[in-house]
């Protein structure tokens, strides 16, 4: 089966009403379908790429691109998710046991297994070895271009806008200008909203992660044309890993025209 027919058959609960449905119901008219299988709701690179696609939304919305995503947890996993994120809720689907990343051949990550540890407890030590880049190419240097910011990549955070990411003091966008200047990404920039991140799961961890033994799972984007066509694919391979280009995680879509009369 292609993966347009694996995924039109497989139905999912969705978070905004809890229906089961299929994940695909409601964009077959789209003329460009996104479809994004996350990795556990409270992982770094789930949070991440909602960021980018809401920073993205009016853009997205004129080129008329219908977005669905499955990702590991429950609905109350994903109604935290949306409710941080912005990411809609009618839009997101949930899989406890990422069956369906594993019906698609997605990556599960490190699986080294200790004797007398639990699967959760396990998937803990992976994780923290993928952390460590083993088994998890290029994060760590992903990690460190988040501290020493990227000429390449654009301003991720507005003069005026206030972030908070305890334990630092509320920070305005403004400060960033003076370690870097402004209209890049600036030192420390993205690792302080990666800080705002990881502090949101840490504090609601029972919340976003149900079920611990999924931790190392990673996940993929793949677009299709209203034919259902496969146009574009990235499988993740590391944690930090969920894009071909970090600094431009959205860059393949800009090719992708705008509705008639739409304009930005």
């Amino acid at each position: 089966m292609s993966t347009y027919s694996i995924l039109s058959q497989t139905e999912r609960q969705r978070v905004s009403d809890g229906e089961f449905i299929s994940i695909l119901s409601g964009c077959e008219s789209s003329p460009w379908q996104l479809v994004l299988i996350l990795p556990q709701l409270g992982d770094f690179d789930s949070l991440e790429y909602a960021w980018w696609l809401q920073r993205d939304a009016k853009r997205l919305q004129a080129q008329g691109i219908a977005i669905r995503a499955v990702g590991i947890g429950d609905r109350t996993s994903g109604q935290r998710f949306c409710s941080y994120t912005g990411f809609p809720a009618d839009c997101l689907f949930v899989d406890p046991t990422a069956q369906l990343h594993q019906t698609l051949n997605l990556y599960s990550g490190l699986s080294l297994r200790l004797p007398g540890l639990s699967p959760g407890a396990n998937a803990w030590l992976n994780l923290m070895l993928m952390c460590a880049g083993i088994g998890s190419p290029c994060t760590l240097a992903e990690v460190f271009r988040g501290y020493k910011g990227d000429a390449k990549a654009p301003q991720l955070i507005g003069d005026e806008e206030i972030v908070r990411a305890a334990p630092l003091p509320p920070l305005k966008g403004s400060f960033f200008k003076w370690v870097g200047g402004k209209g890049f990404q600036r030192p420390f920039e993205l690792a302080t909203l990666r800080l705002r991140n990881m502090g949101e799961v840490l504090t609601n961890w029972k919340t976003y992660v149900p079920n611990p033994a999924y931790l190392t799972q990673r996940g993929a984007t793949f677009l299709f044309n209203d034919r259902g066509e496969l146009l574009y694919e990235h499988r993740d391979r590391a944690i930090l890993g969920f894009a071909a280009d970090m600094s431009h995680p959205l860059s393949f879509l800009q090719s992708l025209p705008m509705k008639t009369g739409e304009k930005l």
